[in-house]
């Protein structure tokens, strides 16, 4: 018996060998490349920027002293007096509300500078504060470094206190000693902003743009610079934190000047055929003011959130101004307004109901198992790994979501973003529940937002569908999601 069991073992491990051999020889699949980019492309820092969503400004200055929005360069510093400053509590407030990035006021109009500049004696450096050794600047960057916090800073062209104001080779001197001494002295600054505005005396006044954006790039590389030109960030056109419901990432620089009036409706849709990567930044103030004014009192939680949707909900960053008070903090309203704004976002996108149904789509690049499959739109990466379609049914691609449960998906809001890594490609799309349009839109790029006007929708299949794009549509994430502070006013009125 010993023997015939024995051979029996070795046939079956003869056997058992053969199967292995056939299954690690059997042809495997072979990976698909992603399909090429459409140009133009961000650059790293540009992402990095876009992924934010959310940023924050700080008008801080003589203004805040003076109860005014614009200074007249001729205060006393002897009035800049914040006792009570603490750049700790700017940072946690921002913390709070999800934000990554700050944005200083280092010099606004009036010429006074919030660090000891040793070009002017219009600084910190003459008023009371901190006996005359106070540095604003220092203190933000570590108070927002000891919190992982980033710095950008805003050094006002205009200068209504300097002498050298309308003399284009002293005055162009001096702002670039001052560029060079904030981005020396500060550490990283990952944005700096500037605008074109200009003195009623001084129209005549040139700033050297070009020459400040090569001393920027010259001693901090990685850093964006926005202007109503770029060449990293361009403004959205106007202060009301609104992009156009189309918005294109992509413009062509050579048709944008700094200051220039006449081109906001450029800036606030940007150019499907443009040559250059310069998405939209949209400047609004949590008041209504820029600097503080204690009349005033924060914008209501329900038109901050409209701010956000026709914002980052539009393809864009939101820059949110929130002004110190006089005594060197951010008002507790304000504060307290922020994390009502933070908390309401949570709760809108924190749950995607999507993530509950099973996905399917018109087509997908090199088939299953390749990569591509729509599957990725849930795989919580928002940039790096998308569903592509293939080619044949250009014009007509869809993606669908069913629910697997009896009961209907409940929703008033979806959320499209592309994988804008390989360039912003998608017209025009539509949304569909059960069969009925709930949707339409044209560009999408990082993120787009809507939240129906019919308000809330319920249905057990959702498809998107791309209409028109500049080559193959590829989408990194959908969401479905649940808005509880949406209350749209009925049809009809």
């Amino acid at each position: 018996m010993t023997p015939n069991l024995s051979l029996s073992r070795c046939l079956a491990i003869c056997v058992l060998f053969s199967i292995c051999r056939l299954a690690y020889s059997w042809p495997k699949p072979v990976a698909i490349a992603p399909p090429l980019p459409i140009l133009p492309l961000p650059s790293f820092s540009q992402l990095k920027w876009q992924r934010r969503e959310i940023i924050m400004f700080l008008h801080f200055g003589v203004n805040t002293f003076t109860d005014s929005e614009w200074g007249t360069g001729k205060e006393n510093p002897a009035i800049f007096n914040p006792v009570g400053l603490n750049a700790g509590q700017w940072v946690d407030a921002a913390v709070h509300a999800g934000v990554s990035l700050m944005i200083l006021t280092a010099k606004h109009h009036d010429g006074f500078c919030l660090w000891p500049s040793k070009y002017t004696d219009h600084s910190v450096a003459a008023s009371p504060w901190r006996g005359g050794r106070g540095d604003v600047v220092a203190e933000l960057v570590a108070a927002a470094k000891s919190r992982g916090v980033d710095v950008g800073l805003y050094l006002s062209p205009w200068d209504r206190h300097d002498r050298r104001y309308g003399r284009n080779k002293a005055y162009n001197e001096y702002y670039l000693a001052q560029l060079q001494e904030l981005l020396n002295k500060y550490g990283s600054v990952r944005e700096i902003w500037f605008d074109g505005a200009k003195g009623a005396n001084a129209l005549n006044m040139s700033y050297y743009f070009g020459d400040w954006f090569s001393m920027v790039k010259e001693l901090q590389s990685s850093i964006n610079i926005f202007s109503d030109a770029g060449p990293d960030v361009r403004w959205v056109g106007n202060e009301r934190g609104f992009a156009g419901k189309t918005c294109w990432s992509t413009i062509n620089r050579t048709a944008l000047s700094i200051g220039n009036g006449s081109i906001v409706d450029y800036l606030n849709t940007g150019d499907e055929r443009g040559t250059d990567w310069l998405p939209a930044e949209c400047d609004v103030s949590i008041r209504t003011g820029w600097f503080w004014h204690k009349s005033q009192s924060p914008k209501s939680l329900s038109k901050l959130l409209k701010i956000y949707y026709n914002s980052v909900g539009r393809n864009c960053v939101l820059l949110l101004n929130v002004p110190p008070n006089s005594t060197g903090l951010i008002s507790e309203t304000d504060v307290q307004r922020l994390k009502e704004f933070r908390t309401a976002i949570d709760t809108i996108f924190t749950v995607n109901l999507a993530e509950k149904c099973s996905v399917r789509a018109s087509s997908q690049r090199g088939g299953d198992g390749r990569g591509f499959g729509p599957e990725n739109v849930l795989d919580g990466d928002h940039l790096w790994t998308y569903w592509a379609p293939t080619a044949e049914n250009e014009g007509d691609q869809w993606i669908e979501f069913r629910s697997e449960g009896d009961e209907p998906l409940r929703f008033n809001v979806i959320r499209i973003q592309e994988a804008i890594g390989l360039g912003q490609r998608i017209r025009r799309h539509e949304v569909y529940v059960d069969g009925q349009r709930v949707a339409i839109g044209t560009t999408v790029g990082y993120k787009k937002l809507h939240r129906l006007e019919m308000g809330e929708v319920k249905g057990y299949r959702v498809k998107i569908r791309i209409t028109e794009s500049r080559g193959l549509p590829l989408i990194s994430s959908i969401g479905l999601h649940f808005d509880p502070f949406w209350h749209p006013k009925p049809l009809g009125r």
